[in-house]
């Protein structure tokens, strides 16, 4: 019968982004190649793992081991993931460019490139390429590759504003010099430099595109502004070619805020760590901090490292990463992240984690990844640009050609298949999503939400319902004492006797009563004798007298009178958990204790009702009554209970068949194969649990539910000018192609309307940064 062995898919491959990367299909194959009979992945015990199924006979456990650490060494010294800064990238297709010079290399596998984020995610195999050969294609393309951390000069990061306000300049004095009857020669040469200044950058990527046998937006203006000057009217062709690099410079500024406010993550944590050494306080650079070492933390100074407190009590300002409003108490123990604020006291911290692995540095490198990661509207526009370009230059060149044949003037003809190319061009349609795209990520980032794409960001704007986990999700996930009911003698007395008995018990049950005569300042002797009674409760003596505490289970065949049977069934009726209890025969009452809902879920859930989520449901492995009772006091619409992590996933498929897009909330551990299943999975604690991290399409940072509605509002504000900037930029084109075709609209009229929706799409785009978390916020 074959064995398994289950290890931490982390550790086999600990450099890929994720469970579904194509690395763990190869480690899969390559593993049974090896004859272990089965290889799979599976979610437990807080994160995903691989699942070995081997032959005892054939294998040993150590051998097994070695295998796959082998496996996965090989795998990850193979196939190598980069993510890589692109600098040069001047308008939308320049990513195009670049994904589709990549793609054709042998050996990359994957390039996706983001001009909204600058970035490009890259898997390539290592065998085949090298990472230089891919900067170089890269470079040769005329871009560059920034390393983290460095930014481009300030030429370089303004250079087409200044080419642009060259060609303007230019533009004008030959203008002038043509007003003022100075030399033919002249005034075409200032026209000719302002050619030169304002379709530099456009040439560039329209020889890129054609080299890459692909049409576009850059394209169309290179032949436009080529037609003008065949015509002689070289004004309008240099006006063409200002107007549109100042409009590509005008969005890449705007782009630029964007992205800064995402690059601003990176800043949080500081450069440097005051550090406990040989008795002695050193400063080191925070790349330098191991595992174990103390760092001490003034009042009002960022914590350099994720770690515990060691000594020292403040309040901590956690809402760079997890969104709260409120500073949060910190004492021995507890848990502190980098880049939040430390309040009015000194603390000492353990560091737990390196500063590649904090949770701040991977929001930051998540949220980067997330901007190379297509949304389902951008793929359409995609898709609609390369059947549209290549329409539209079909379009011209029949312009050009039928109309003369039926009399009409060749060069009119000509000059209005010029400004039709102009006016069809869609440059706002290729930056309408990703600049709404890339704003919503940063400002859901900044609100302590990580979301991990595009198409999550538009789906979570979609949802009809939403499903959620019970413990730990909708309510604190450990009980409390909810009632104190004295039958005989007062609440004081009977709280008393059950904390004395309960103290000696590690029970959480038992924790939780004597946390609550704590709560109250009871103080009480120790009980003797103790004597627990398994799945019933417990015996023991107090103050000479023998007590008993436990369930209806510890007092079978006994007499329990009507007043507390009366009691037990309302409480129980209600979900609550009960502990009667009994002292030398005489029943003196019973507390109650539940789970209990979280303070603000009830408000949660109805400000998620009043974004449009129609229906909420939990999902529960408790009983019926216990389930019922929780969505009762919250006001959740339905209860599925009694549910097995499979019966999960059945009840999300049974779901998303009424509602259609539904999403999953749980912890992001026991839930991830429900939360595989829905629209959108989303993870309570990203800060706290690098499980919730790694499996949720959503995480809300902070241990927080109040953080959904504000998600849920910011993505629906996201969909609605992601449509308005569709509406604008496919408006513009519809406008203006009748208008160039009749002669309505020459091509300096097209190319200022043209630019101008480009603009006004990127600063529509770009007030999703100063999002507020009210419903009328948009």
């Amino acid at each position: 019968m074959a064995e398994k062995l289950e290890l931490d898919l982390s550790l086999v491959l600990p450099e890929i982004p994720d469970e579904r990367d194509a690395c763990v299909e190869r480690l899969t194959k390559l593993l049974q190649a090896e004859g272990l009979e089965k290889v799979h992945l599976v979610r437990e015990d807080g994160g995903a793992r691989l699942c070995l199924h081997y032959d005892p006979r054939q294998f040993s456990v150590s051998r097994v081991r070695e295998l796959a650490q082998a496996a996965g060494a090989k795998i990850g010294s193979r196939y190598r993931h980069e993510s890589l800064r692109i600098d040069g990238m001047d308008c939308p297709i320049c990513a195009t460019v670049i994904e589709h010079a990549l793609t054709r290399m042998d050996g990359v596998l994957e390039a996706s490139v983001s001009y909204a984020a600058e970035r490009l995610r890259l898997e390539y195999d290592g065998e085949k390429i090298a990472r230089p050969t891919i900067v170089r294609r890269i470079q040769a393309l005329g871009y560059a590759v920034l390393e983290e951390g460095r930014e481009a000069g300030w030429f370089a990061e303004h250079r087409e504003l200044i080419l642009s306000g060259v060609a303007g300049l230019l533009l004008l004095a030959g203008w002038l010099a043509g007003l003022a009857g100075a030399p033919h020669a002249l005034s075409l040469g200032l026209l000719l430099g302002a050619y030169a200044a304002g379709g530099f950058y456009t040439l560039r990527d329209a020889w890129q595109s054609v080299k890459s046998r692909s049409f576009d937006i850059d394209t169309l203006m290179i032949v436009a502004a080529a037609g003008a000057a065949a015509l002689g009217a070289w004004e309008e062709g240099a006006l063409l070619l200002f107007l549109f690099s100042l409009g590509h410079a005008l969005e890449h500024m705007a782009m630029d805020r964007a992205r800064k406010a995402i690059e601003a993550l990176a800043e949080l944590a500081p450069r440097t760590a005051i550090v406990q050494r040989d008795g002695a306080e050193i400063e080191v650079r925070v790349e330098a901090l191991q595992r174990g070492d103390r760092v001490v933390v003034k009042p009002g100074q960022r914590i350099p490292a994720d770690g515990q407190v060691a000594s020292g009590n403040s309040a901590v300002d956690q809402a760079p990463i997890t969104g709260e409003s409120m500073p949060v108490d910190k004492q021995p123990g507890d848990k502190v992240f980098a880049g939040t604020v430390n309040g009015e006291g000194v603390l000492t911290i353990e560091v737990t984690k390196l500063a590649q692995e904090s949770t701040l540095a991977r929001m930051v490198t998540m949220v980067a990844e997330a901007q190379t990661q297509k949304s389902p509207t951008q793929r359409f526009t995609d898709r609609f640009e390369r059947i549209f370009v290549p329409v539209v230059l079909v379009g011209a060149v029949l312009l050009i050609v039928l109309p003369p044949l039926f009399g009409f003037p060749f060069a009119e003809s000509f000059y209005r298949a010029m400004a039709v190319l102009v006016a069809a061009s869609p440059c706002a349609l290729a930056i309408a999503t990703p600049s709404a795209v890339l704003s919503g990520i940063a400002r859901a980032a900044r609100g302590g939400v990580l979301i991990k794409g595009g198409a999550h960001l538009e789906n979570l704007g979609v949802l009809t319902a939403i499903a959620f986990d019970k413990t730990g999700t909708l309510t604190i996930g450990k009980p409390e004492v909810t009632d104190v009911v004295a039958v005989s003698g007062d609440e004081t007395r009977l709280l008393t006797v059950a904390a004395a008995v309960e103290s000696r018990s590690g029970h959480p049950l038992a924790q939780a009563v004597v946390t609550e005569a704590k709560r109250r300042g009871l103080t009480w002797s120790e009980a003797g004798e103790v004597e627990a009674v398994t799945g019933k409760g417990v015996r023991a003596e107090f103050d000479g007298k023998k007590i008993a505490i436990g369930n209806g289970k510890l007092f079978e065949g006994e007499t329990i009178p009507d007043a507390v049977q009366q009691q037990a069934a309302r409480l129980q009726a209600e979900g609550k958990t009960l502990m009667l209890i009994r002292m030398d025969g005489q029943f003196l009452g019973m507390v109650a204790l539940a789970d209990t809902p979280r303070e603000d879920v009830k408000q949660v859930l109805e400000r998620l009702h009043q974004t449009g989520i129609r229906k909420t449901i939990m999902l529960t492995g408790d009983n019926e009554r216990v389930g019922r009772a929780i969505a009762d006091a919250v006001g959740l619409d339905e209860v599925k209970a009694g549910l097995l992590p499979e019966d999960k996933v059945k009840a999300m498929e049974e779901l998303a068949q009424r509602y259609g897009q539904v999403a999953m909330v749980g912890d992001g551990v026991n839930d991830a194969p429900a939360m595989a299943r829905a629209t959108v999975g989303i993870a309570m604690g990203g800060a706290g649990t690098d499980v919730a991290l790694e499996t949720a399409d959503v995480a809300l940072m902070g241990d927080d539910l109040s953080r959904l509605p504000f998600a849920v509002a910011l993505s629906r504000a996201s969909k609605r000018i992601i449509r308005q900037n569709l509406w604008v930029s496919l408006g513009v084109v519809a406008l203006l192609v009748p208008a160039t075709l009749f002669g309505w609209a020459g091509i300096g009229l097209a190319v200022l309307i043209h630019e101008g929706s480009t603009v006004v799409v990127v600063i529509n785009a770009l007030r999703l940064l100063a999002y507020e978390d009210q419903p009328s916020a948009l």
